[in-house]
């Protein structure tokens, strides 16, 4: 069994929340722990919870799938399958169209 890579969801953590220009404070009051218990997950002095993280993706409104990137070894990402259902249930030259401007990106 492969062990979870806490420093880089911690660092992910801190990243999500900085450019979003949240506090610990905020994090911390959005998911009742203290800030102290946020700042150790971020340096990872401890190791976040799954209940605990899934209260920090929703309080940052990120998907659990980009906090655990490295971790998540599946070919495909919810988002990338969220795009495909999207994508899938438009007209055919509406595709073309997002194909188009995808390219151009």
């Amino acid at each position: 069994m492969q062990v979870l890579d806490f420093a880089f969801i911690g660092k992910r953590i801190r990243e999500v929340r900085s450019n979003k220009h949240l506090t610990q404070e905020y994090l911390a009051d959005a998911t009742g722990v203290n800030v102290s218990h946020i700042s150790n997950i971020e340096l990872n002095k401890v190791k976040v919870s799954l209940s605990l993280l899934v209260q920090i993706c929703n309080a940052l409104d990120v998907s659990m799938d980009y906090l655990l990137e490295n971790e998540y070894h599946k070919p495909t990402s919810a988002l990338e399958n969220e795009l495909l259902i999207t994508i899938r249930d438009l007209p055919k030259e509406k595709q073309e169209t997002l194909l188009k401007i995808a390219k151009v990106l």
